[in-house]
């Protein structure tokens, strides 16, 4: 499918599953921004774009600030014209109990990088997407459906929040012509749990096999395979879809979630 001439912002794409979509998008024509705050790793991922079509947008910007938010969309406006996809990846999982002493804080910082910059990118990137008749897809989890593993109450409920806010937004904006969806990933392989737990690559690895083993596919997703459904989602072969959410898991669901072991 062609992107060609259409002008995509993808939050969180300085790794995995932003950077597998921003590369999708480029390589089927599309024009690119790619939002994050790793200068080092978006300048990785913009040279994979470059390679497979042309050379994004690159914004050095935190998500979880209005004024980050802001500058993205107006930047991509300034650059390009236009916004026709808005693809909200930017993501963190934190774990806590809510008997923990952080357990306010970890709250707080997931569902302003989860959930609040979702809302504020919408609400300013909006009116652009309305004037484009574009869409907008959300990277949510299976985690808005069930509880995945014991002291994440914040990712889930963020999650679970995300999916619901996509709805919203999905019948709102469906008179418009803007279609809003979620894809809601299993267990994928990219660098979330070292980033998140601050574990090494050996224990990331023995933890993604854990995954595998317990999925009725016996096999966990690529970033590329998320892409793949991104990029379907936002695409007309999907015009008449809105206000859904794709579950990508390998069947983890039919076992009813993640076991905490």
């Amino acid at each position: 499918m062609s992107f060609q001439d259409k002008v995509v912002l993808v939050t969180g794409a300085s790794s995995g599953i932003g950077a597998a979509i921003a590369e999708k998008f480029a390589a089927e024509g599309a024009k690119v921004a790619i939002v994050a705050r790793n200068t080092t790793k978006l300048a990785e991922v913009s040279k994979k774009c470059e390679e497979v079509g042309s050379k994004p947008l690159v914004i050095v910007a935190d998500v979880t600030t209005e004024e980050s938010a802001r500058k993205a969309v107006s930047q991509t406006i300034d650059q390009f014209g236009k916004l026709d996809v808005l693809i909200n990846n930017a993501g963190i999982m934190k774990f806590a109990s809510i008997l923990d002493e952080n357990a306010i804080e970890a709250f707080d910082h997931t569902m302003v990088t989860n959930l609040r910059s979702v809302v504020c990118f919408t609400h300013i990137a909006g009116p652009h997407i309305v004037a484009s008749k574009g869409n907008i897809i959300n990277i949510s989890s299976i985690a808005a459906l069930g509880v995945v593993v014991d002291k994440a109450f914040a990712y889930c409920t963020s999650k679970a929040g995300l999916d619901h806010f996509t709805r919203c937004m999905a019948l709102e904006l469906a008179p418009k012509g803007v279609r809003v969806n979620t894809i809601n990933p299993g267990p994928v392989r990219t660098d979330i749990i070292s980033n998140s737990m601050g574990v090494d690559k050996a224990t990331q690895d023995a933890m993604y096999e854990g995954s595998e083993n317990v999925t009725p596919l016996g096999r966990i997703s690529e970033s590329e395979e998320v892409a793949d459904l991104t990029l379907f989602l936002a695409s007309d072969k999907a015009k008449g879809i809105t206000g859904s959410s794709y579950v990508i898991d390998n069947g983890i669901i039919l076992l009813g979630l993640l076991k905490n072991e």
